[in-house]
């Protein structure tokens, strides 16, 4: 599916820390089977728990253990020993095409769900699409008055100073720093790495953290510890709703899928299915603008009021970008490994 004509789709359908012990949610001590879901934790983990897991469990009796922190290293290690107790893995497409690329997931039981139900179905039929995120550039507005809103703005540190954070993740980061670095939306890809790094190279001396725990984003800026972070439109609007003096930029903004892959080997494939197919019904889909996420079930949009539309960007505006999946798939684990060291020199 070509980009624009996605992003439209997607504009039309248009996770405060919480991670903890593993969620269980009710009714696991008569539940016959248990499968393990992991995934981000924060405002987002609380909503999986409550909105998805607890009717999911209600409703067939399958209990769901939540674990926070996905680590794709720790499903290959998992699979190569064939000792699987993760059952389902909650991933952006990065993490979801490098997966597919090591044979890390089951494929998709189409007798259960129909890949013709979705927005976009990625080859391989491996990944099912569960919600489409959206990342900008978060700030104090009570701090920073003048703040930046695109990501050129952002490094430039002489007329919008103050400390940032970035997550420690190749995806996402390279992307804006060749925006930043003036590099065109419409021909981003293939991400020119030289360049990344040397734009990345300008902004690491005001980069206070690199975090990988997606809460960070929100309680970084909570805190007073950065002044502007990279985060998700769904952690801003719980964190606003809770009372976080907090915003985040709609002027640049990037989108990405998640997929839930069930992990090869696991003996719950059948439990795991049975969930994937519960929170892609548009009952559950509708629940996503709680988090602000977008759905990536068609047909969704006609139900969704005014107030869920608000939060959800115009995604179709060229300066806007969607993640390039099968780019990453094919580069993420040694691109990865590179921006992983580089920020430890």
């Amino acid at each position: 599916m070509e980009r624009r004509s996605f992003l439209t789709g997607a504009a039309k359908v248009g996770a405060a820390i919480a991670v903890g012990a593993p969620f269980i949610a009710p009714r696991l001590a008569q539940a016959a089977q248990t499968i393990s879901f992991v995934s981000w934790g924060g405002t987002y983990g609380d909503f999986v728990k409550e909105f998805w897991i607890k009717p999911f469990t209600a409703e067939t009796g399958i209990g769901v253990e939540y674990v926070s922190g996905p680590d794709l290293a720790r499903v290959k290690a998992q699979v190569d020993s064939k000792n699987v107790v993760w059952d389902i893995f909650d991933a952006p497409g990065s993490l979801a095409m490098a997966g597919l690329k090591q044979d890390l997931w089951e494929p998709v039981d189409t007798k259960v769900i129909d890949p013709g139900n979705y927005i976009k179905w990625p080859a391989g039929n491996k990944l099912t699409p569960i919600y489409i995120f959206v990342g900008g550039i978060a700030h104090d507005p009570t701090r920073t008055k003048n703040a930046a809103k695109n990501f050129k703005e952002l490094w430039d540190v002489k007329e919008f100073p103050g400390r940032r954070a970035f997550r420690s993740r190749a995806s996402e980061t390279l992307e804006i720093a060749l925006l930043a670095d003036g590099v065109d939306p419409a021909k981003l890809y293939p991400l020119d790495i030289e360049r990344a790094f040397r734009s990345l190279d300008k902004i690491k001396p005001h980069v206070k953290k690199w975090f990988a725990e997606t809460a960070q984003g929100i309680s970084l800026i909570q805190t007073n510890e950065v002044d502007y972070s990279y985060t998700y439109t769904s952690r801003v609007k719980a964190a606003k709703e809770s009372g976080i003096p907090i915003d985040v930029s709609f002027e640049q903004m990037i989108a990405g899928v998640n997929y839930f892959p069930i992990v090869r080997g696991t003996t719950k494939k059948a439990e795991s299915m049975k969930f994937l197919e519960f929170i892609s019904r548009p009952k559950q889909q509708l629940l996503l603008p709680k988090i602000t996420g977008i759905p990536a079930v068609k047909g969704v949009e006609k139900q969704l009021d005014a107030d869920a539309r608000k939060w959800m960007p115009d995604m179709s505006k060229p300066q806007n970008i969607l993640l390039n999946d099968e780019y990453w798939g094919e580069h993420f684990i040694s691109v990865d490994k590179r921006f992983k060291e580089w920020i430890l020199t």
